[in-house]
């Protein structure tokens, strides 16, 4: 069923992030309430106070907790049941979270506020070991029913001994039916974490005594395997194989994440998994019907039925899908959380302007290059211009090739104010530049196409590093490989046009004008997943790094090239670049390199928009 807010009614939006915009309303699918039901949420990223400039996902932390009380109300009220679910990083990427000092002083207590039932890490929370330590210090006792690390161990400085990070697995009944759930945690088979943790791979993971033992439970009504892992990610092939395997069966429910787009699979007729986006952008919304439970239990082939859809996390979709209105909607909980956000908000200043952007600049919505991506931003502006500074250019007269990942840029700019909080959103890192000195220009300027060239030498770095080349773009371009729409960019410019979270296409009626721009996917059950009806936007694949030439234009050959450059990097690529040489027969390790500015990524950026993009008065 779609059902049309009228526009008429936006006056009654509210919410209480007082800089937040009213939703704008429009068409909307009903949910597809079943048996089971689930809220999902994942790589939230620190957006817990909402989107401050986009309509459609303006609703925060508060107001989820809000709408998950009413959902929990209707399953009490028709014997249903209802679980949340969070499948990790939910740090690093907003000022609510990187703005403190030490970073995560209010989010912590902000996340704890939401009863989530099922909830895992994430590899953000890994690659620090501070960050890691919190995890273990702070979300692991506030969810301590609930936390699942399934292959994941942390150091102990206590004990002085590795140990799992939170238990392996979860055996629970559903409040209202007694639905009997088995429950594991995964992350994906991550390498780049810090030395106080460490990841097993899932291939060992299922190896273990544990697993085999607690896997061969057979009064289980339904498997729940929720990890920080993509959908189609091959770690979750191999565990629904495995499970299947022992469990042939006994239905299965995953959920992902880590790639940052809304995903429905279908791994077999009684198995399925949900992947709900990123950023507070969506709420998943996922529902089982048919379970036998118990001795009850009945041969469910015929009846099981799996659904899901795609909530844009704003009040109106709120209100609809709870069959509330703004007077009816927000619970005391939910009010003192915004409460909660907004004084946060307040104590780390993240409204305060550091410039005004001229126009919207684009992670992925425009082509490389092109005057609306960021990344040609990066290239012809900020890094240039930035490393021109550097004393080995201005007192030494080096020349020198920038090169940084795109991943390192994890949200667009939009025209109009760059706040305080916009540099976090943008590029929240805290690896800065460094570089070897005078690398052969013959070599150095071969490093970019090593590093973006998909074939076998980037494949052999990666295997060698133990880390896959995906992590150099942005996350949300992980999955896109196998979802590809249309042709290449007639221009030349870099990459194929890709859909906005998978395929993407024209849904609804009427006048396509008269529908917002916004999330259009298409998964393994059709294109009916979005609960709200938008115009679709184009995605496009950016390269996995771009560089910048400082004292000398990089088209130039033969006489105008230099015998040897500076090779400035951003610090998380080390590991590709370094081995990227050894293959053009460079011989440089990792003490060969020094810092070139003492500067993260985010003062980088925030320096340049000071500097560029003055407000007018």
């Amino acid at each position: 069923m779609i059902e049309l807010l009228f526009l008429a009614f936006a006056c009654l939006a509210s919410t209480e992030q007082p800089s937040a915009p009213s939703p704008i309303a429009g068409p909307l699918r009903d949910l597809p309430w079943g048996q089971l039901n689930f809220l999902h949420t994942t790589d939230t990223h620190g957006w817990h106070g909402g989107h401050l400039q986009e309509p459609s996902f303006s609703a925060d932390w508060g107001d989820y907790i809000s709408f998950a009380k009413h959902m929990h109300d209707k399953a009490d009220a028709d014997g249903s049941d209802i679980l949340l679910v969070d499948t990790g990083d939910r740090i690093e990427g907003n000022g609510l979270y990187d703005g403190s000092h030490p970073k995560g002083r209010y989010t912590y207590d902000i996340v704890k506020e939401q009863a989530i039932d099922l909830i895992c890490i994430g590899n953000h929370e890994l690659y620090e070991s501070n960050s890691s330590i919190n995890e273990f210090y702070q979300t692991v006792p506030n969810f301590k029913d609930s936390y699942l690390a399934s292959n994941v161990d942390i150091y102990n400085p206590k004990s002085d001994v590795f140990e799992p990070l939170a238990p392996r697995f979860k055996k629970f009944t559903t409040k209202n039916q007694g639905i009997r759930i088995l429950a594991f945690g995964f992350l994906f088979d991550f390498a780049g974490n810090a030395n106080n943790t460490k990841v097993q791979l899932v291939e060992e993971t299922i190896k273990e005594e544990w697993f085999q033992d607690v896997l061969r439970d057979r009064d289980t009504d339904l498997i729940v395997v929720f990890g920080h892992v993509g959908l189609r990610m091959p770690e979750f092939q191999l565990l629904f194989k495995t499970i299947r395997s022992v469990q042939w069966d006994t239905p299965i429910q995953f959920f992902g994440g880590h790639t940052h787009v809304r995903d429905y699979v279908t791994y077999d007729k009684k198995s399925a998994g949900i992947e709900s986006g990123r950023y507070m952008e969506t709420l998943g919304f996922m529902s089982i019907s048919g379970l036998g439970i118990g001795k009850k239990s009945v041969d469910t082939a015929a009846k099981l039925s799996f659904n899901r859809r795609y909530i844009d996390n704003n009040l109106f979709s709120m209100y609809h899908h709870s069959n509330t209105n703004s007077s009816t909607f927000p619970t005391e909980h939910g009010k003192n959380v915004s409460s909660q956000i907004s004084s946060a908000r307040k104590d780390l200043h993240l409204d305060e302007t550091r410039g005004c952007a001229p126009r919207d600049f684009w992670v992925n919505r425009a082509p490389f290059p092109d005057k609306s991506s960021i990344f040609s931003l990066l290239q012809d502006r900020i890094l240039p211009e930035t490393v021109a500074k550097s004393s080995r250019v201005t007192k030494e007269g080096k020349k020198a090739v920038a090169i940084t990942n795109t991943g390192a840029i994890r949200f667009d700019i939009f025209a109009g104010p760059f706040t305080r909080d916009t540099e976090f959103l943008v590029s929240p890192f805290t690896s800065g530049l460094k570089y070897i000195p005078d690398v052969k220009y013959s070599s150095a300027k071969r490093v970019l196409e090593l590093l973006n060239n998909e074939g076998p030498v980037l494949n052999s770095i990666s295997t060698e590093l133990g880390m896959r080349a995906w992590s150099l773009v942005p996350p949300e371009q992980i999955s896109r490989e196998q979802v590809v729409v249309g042709e290449d960019v007639a221009d030349g410019s870099w990459g194929r046009r890709l859909s906005m979270h998978n395929h993407q296409e024209f849904l609804g009626q009427g006048d396509k004008t008269e529908l917002t721009p916004g999330y259009t996917t298409s998964d393994d059950l059709g294109d009916d997943g979005d609960d709200t009806v938008h115009s679709p936007i184009n995605f496009y694949e950016v390269p996995n790094c771009i560089q910048a030439a400082v004292g000398f234009d990089i088209a130039e050959t033969g006489e105008g090239e230099p015998e040897a450059v500076d090779l400035v990097y951003n610090e998380f690529i080390e590991p590709w670049l370094l081995l990227a040489l050894k293959y053009l027969g460079e011989k440089f390790e990792k003490g060969d390199a020094d810092v070139y500015l003492k500067k993260t990524f985010t003062d980088i950026m925030t320096e340049w928009v000071q500097e560029n993009w003055a407000c007018e008065k």
